[in-house]
């Protein structure tokens, strides 16, 4: 059952863009922070609030939010249960699967209420919702009945939508928490679901979310003591392994931040009673998440390696993981870029340097440079790799064509090396000079390869 997109009426969609985006700067914040409230509640209501009728899970955090989501998503399916997903990559109806057309974690009311009643309407019992922060701060989670939060991190990107300060993030991320134990609760086969928080021990800020009430509390984690706790941890370039409480789960997923992922995702399984053989089950159907550490296979004798790292946090993950993964005697080649349109600007020289000093080779190249200018994103991430002993046209490569930048790094490699494609992922437009152009990472990758073979 293909998922309806909200775009009934083009010309409307874009005249409303065009008196939102002149009425801003003129309102004031409150009158802004209203009106988001008031949408909210006011599409919920249109939808008949779709969410009380399945049992609604969200996900907070900075990083770990969509591969998390896919993992729950195969283990709930895999119990026999019709489940529903929207999140930063894709979106889900049961086993049909579209990709996010929006650019946006969580799309405004209008179109996530829409989403989630063809859901209900689908007979989904279940609906995990990536909730990030920036929606959050436009209380786009409003009209949304939660019955299970699960927290996973916050990492020191700075944004504008939270006036530039951590502190104000994690401040937005708590609205939803505030509300979890102020909503009815989900009747699910008879039996009513409990209010239910669970943290990540190995994030700082876990007891700051832990604090809200609940009728549950638990926690997951790899390093920290936690409930659910991650262990016995094999990584290779053909997937992982490890324990959760005596149980061995196996992933065809790479990288061993993953580990933290799917701990997170049998956590919550757990607690709404799936048996450990489901949550196996699924783990094992799930090969890929889209644009989350995906491997582009043309024929290359080389692993190319698509992936949504885009901040200092991710980058150095995908670096520690990239050493396990790459060939004996193989080099690293990795692309990376960073975004404009408000986006942190201190991550940048930051994140060159991770990537500097772990990769042979490192092109940076456009992401989303909205209005600003490309040259200036690119020089700032140049900088941390020059920082590293990386030397311009001899391992450091500045190209702001996209396309050119994945050419030049794919052309690069030779037998056993390793490529990196960071910063989009499975994202499906690109944003330069603010006009926005269908993209696709992995797709430009293939044709790329494709020329190369």
């Amino acid at each position: 059952m293909p998922l309806a997109r909200h775009n009934a009426n083009p010309c409307y969609n874009q005249t409303m863009k065009a008196i939102k985006k002149l009425l801003r700067p003129l309102a004031p914040k409150k009158i802004i922070n209203a009106y988001h409230y008031v949408e909210a509640i006011g599409h919920a209501a249109r939808y008949r609030h779709p969410t009380r009728k399945m049992v609604t899970i969200g996900i907070v955090g900075s990083k770990g939010k969509t591969t998390t989501a896919n993992l729950l998503w195969a283990a709930l399916s895999a119990s026999g249960a019709k489940v529903g997903q929207t999140g930063t990559a894709n979106f889900r109806i049961g086993e049909h699967e579209e990709l996010n057309p929006y650019h946006m974690t969580m799309p405004g009311p209008a179109i996530m209420q829409r989403y989630l009643k063809q859901m209900r309407d689908a007979g989904c019992e279940y609906v995990i919702v990536e909730t990030p922060s920036e929606g959050m701060a436009q209380w786009r989670h409003v009209g949304i009945d939660y019955d299970v939060l699960v927290f996973t991190n916050v990492t020191n990107e700075i944004v504008a939508a939270h006036g530039n300060s951590l502190e104000r993030l994690k401040a937005d991320n708590e609205r939803v928490f505030k509300a979890l134990y102020k909503t009815a609760q989900t009747t699910h086969h008879g039996k009513e679901i409990p209010k239910i928080i669970i943290t990540n021990a190995d994030a700082e800020d876990a007891p700051r979310y832990a604090a809200f009430p609940a009728d549950r509390h638990t926690s997951y984690g790899v390093k920290n003591k936690a409930d659910y706790q991650a262990q016995k941890i094999k990584s290779s370039k053909d997937g992982l392994e490890f324990s959760v409480s005596g149980d061995t789960y196996s992933l065809a997923l790479l990288g061993e931040v993953n580990v933290s992922n799917a701990t997170a995702a049998i956590a919550v399984a757990r607690e709404l009673g799936v048996e450990v053989e489901a949550i196996q089950r699924g783990f094992a159907t799930l090969g890929t998440i889209p644009g989350r550490m995906e491997v582009i296979e043309e024929g290359q004798n080389f692993t190319v390696i698509v992936d949504y790292a885009h901040e200092e946090t991710g980058m150095q993950a995908l670096m520690d993981g990239a050493k396990n993964i790459v060939g004996k005697g193989g080099k690293i080649i990795t692309l990376l870029g960073g975004e404009g349109g408000g986006r942190d600007v201190k991550k940048r020289p930051i994140m060159g340097e991770i990537v500097g000093k772990t990769s042979d080779y490192v092109v940076v190249s456009n992401v989303d440079p909205y209005k600003d200018d490309p040259m200036t994103i690119i020089e700032d991430i140049a900088k941390g790799a020059r920082k590293a002993g990386k030397k311009d046209d001899k391992d450091l490569f500045c190209i702001a064509d996209r396309r050119e930048g994945i050419g030049k790094a794919l052309s690069l490699a030779k037998k056993g090396d390793l490529v990196l494609i960071t910063g989009k992922g499975a994202e499906q437009s690109i944003v330069i000079d603010g006009q926005s152009s269908p993209w696709d990472d992995r797709e430009v990758v293939r044709e790329e390869l494709k020329k190369l073979i």
